[in-house]
């Protein structure tokens, strides 16, 4: 099952680096940026989680080396959103060693091979030099996921890449594994099921470290020209401490504590007409805003250049019952970059109980 889920070892170059330095005893960083997976949905505590389990492997395989962990993982977020946060959550750490996993939240489509594609080029291309390697998660019912987009950008770029759809949800689609075992919600593994994923990685690590003791490597050379068109890799986010035009919108003040805390650094606004305004140049432009189950909550439009026949509306009211959720909707994708005004305005407020909130504009 392990030898199974792997797609892909790569060129190994910065991974032949990343064991040498942990041999000698060295300070290393390992990152790890994704979803709710990542994050640990479904542990019963964040030791168990996958991504803790594969830094004890870390350190019990190289004992000498001094190892600090960074678990970038959001619930619910997607590549598109992960290109646009992965240097103030992972990057800012300068991390010697990076996996990512967006397989289950990520659509299996184009938009997202390019959003994936400006988040890997990212990592790599940052002065830490990172190895990375890449996961895919899989959802247990019907074996949906982004591998093929995002395994396509990954082979492009000859990363690690090791898949849990051709090994894990393998094994249930034969019978030799029943998926009620590893997760009680199709998607989420349980203890035992970030108990095989962590597996999977370490056996690939393990495979690897044993190729890299008898090669050397050729030198890792990112590709130049990208695989997609490449709009996403310089995404940037705009929080409150950018310069805005505010009329019935208010800076929210509160701490962020932790990644995970997502509704902070925004501006809230609950009054009908109440106008939001500031000035950018993108040719990318993406607004993130709080979907709430505390229902009724206001109405917004975006509106572009002031072209209110092409606003885009956004509904604060969320439709699903577990709880709040980090939305993020594309507004405009051009071809070049320009001076764009953008306005969001609230358009009903009438008995709402929870005020509209905008989490960030992201530009690019």
């Amino acid at each position: 099952m392990k030898e199974r889920g792997i797609v892909n070892l790569g060129n190994l170059y910065r991974m032949q680096q990343l064991f040498r330095r942990a041999e000698e005893g060295q300070k290393l960083t390992l990152g790890f940026i994704g979803g709710s997976i990542t994050q640990g949905s479904l542990a019963t505590a964040p030791d168990n989680c996958y991504a803790a389990l594969v830094v004890q492997w870390w350190k019990h395989h190289f004992p000498k080396a001094d190892f600090s962990y960074i678990n970038a993982g959001i619930g619910g977020t997607t590549s598109q959103f992960g290109a646009a946060r992965v240097q103030e959550d992972l990057l800012c750490h300068r991390p010697d060693f990076i996996i990512a996993e967006f397989s289950v939240n990520d659509a299996n489509t184009e938009f997202f091979q390019e959003t994936f594609e400006g988040l890997l080029r990212t990592m790599l291309s940052d002065v830490s030099e990172p190895a990375v390697m890449i996961i895919n998660n899989v959802q247990y019912n019907d074996g949906v996921n982004a591998q093929e987009m995002h395994n396509a950008v990954a082979l492009y770029y000859d990363l690690p890449v090791y898949s849990f759809k051709d090994s894990i949800y393998y094994e249930t689609q034969t019978g030799n594994l029943k998926k009620e075992q590893i997760t009680q919600d199709d998607l989420h593994p349980n203890d035992y099921g970030h108990q095989l994923l962590a597996d999977g990685i370490c056996y690939t690590l393990g495979k690897i470290c044993a190729i890299i003791r008898t090669t050397d490597c050729d030198q890792y050379m990112m590709r130049k020209e990208p695989y997609t068109k490449n709009r996403f890799q310089y995404s940037r986010r705009l929080q409150n401490n950018t310069k805005t035009l505010l009329h019935g919108f208010h800076t929210d003040h509160t701490k962020q504590e932790s990644i995970t805390q997502m509704f902070a650094n925004g501006w809230l606004a609950d009054k009908e007409g109440s106008r939001f305004y500031c000035e950018t140049e993108c040719a990318y432009l993406a607004v993130q805003y709080r979907k709430t189950i505390h229902k009724p909550a206001p109405m917004a439009k975006v509106i572009i250049d002031g072209n209110e026949k092409d606003a885009v509306l956004l509904d604060a009211n969320f439709s699903e019952s577990w709880g709040d959720c980090l939305a993020l909707d594309t507004i405009m994708i051009n071809s070049q970059k320009q001076k764009h005004s953008i306005e969001i305005r609230i358009t009903e407020s009438k008995d709402c109980i929870t005020p509209f909130y905008l989490v960030s504009l992201i530009v690019a």
